[in-house]
């Protein structure tokens, strides 16, 4: 696949001297096996978690794991305002506490398929993790593909077992912030598939289903803008469950990942 780095992740490939990852990672190869999916709560107000973003990075790189970054706002009372948390992100974290039996949160947290959590900064446990989830029936086993066609995204899930929601989750794929206060003091970090938005458009009752989303929704950050299909399964109205499928659409020329 020809690369298509889009000038505002370009942009930001420049400020950090790395145009050639970035613009690699823009173009990820369409034909590769998703092995699972990620979801790393974060703040820019912990000093943990920089190496844990740059795991993500790392994730976001390689292609065949839908990585998403949730900033979580209940850091900002140490001295800064994470600019990319939202309630709506530390309360998806609260409520995957709930599934686990948790009493409590923490940062740099990693869910893995919605099962299970490690520190996500630990990319060899988690990339070891995603394997045994894989050959022990905890992956992601229902089909997925999501494209962007003309003015549509159209999303087309296979055939399975269960019931789930279909959960899309809006991100911007790259964002660079300079952090003026907290443990962070001083740096400049770049952050990848920081999530801004969560919905929920229907539901999959095992059988092959077909939805369709308006383009426009990824006009929104000027080619910067990116969402995942998660197919998710619910304990309770209030709590998420185990993702058996998955699949991430990119905003510009590649359309999909």
């Amino acid at each position: 696949m020809t690369s298509a780095c889009n000038p505002t992740i370009r942009r930001i490939a420049l400020t950090l001297g790395i145009f050639s990852a970035i613009c690699g990672a823009a173009a990820a190869d369409d034909g590769k096996t998703i092995k699972g999916v990620v979801e790393l709560f974060t703040s820019q107000g912990c000093s943990s978690c920089p190496p844990a973003d740059a795991a993500l990075k790392k994730l976001v790189d390689e292609g065949d794991v839908v990585a998403l970054a949730y900033h979580v706002d209940y850091w900002n009372y140490l001295g800064w305002a994470d600019t990319l948390a939202s309630k709506e992100n530390t309360e998806r974290q609260y409520a995957y506490a709930r599934m686990l039996g948790r009493n409590g949160v923490y940062t740099p947290q990693a869910i893995l398929n919605g099962r299970d959590h490690m520190n996500g900064a630990d990319l060899p446990a988690i990339k070891s993790r995603l394997e045994m989830m894989r050959a022990g029936g905890k992956g992601l086993a229902v089909p997925v593909d999501a494209t962007i066609g003309g003015d549509e995204i159209s999303i087309k899930i296979g055939a399975g077992e269960g019931k789930a929601n279909v959960v899309v989750v809006y991100f911007d794929r790259a964002k660079v912030v300079d952090v003026e206060k907290g443990e962070n003091s001083g740096k400049q970090i770049a952050y990848w598939h920081a999530v801004r938005d969560i919905q929920t458009i229907g539901m999959w009752d095992g059988k092959p289903a077909e939805f369709t989303l308006p383009a426009s929704v990824l006009i929104e950050g000027n080619g910067n803008s990116g969402c995942a299909v998660l197919l998710q399964s619910m304990k309770d109205a209030e709590t998420p469950g185990a993702i058996v499928g998955a699949a991430t659409v990119l905003a510009g020329p590649q359309g999909k990942l």
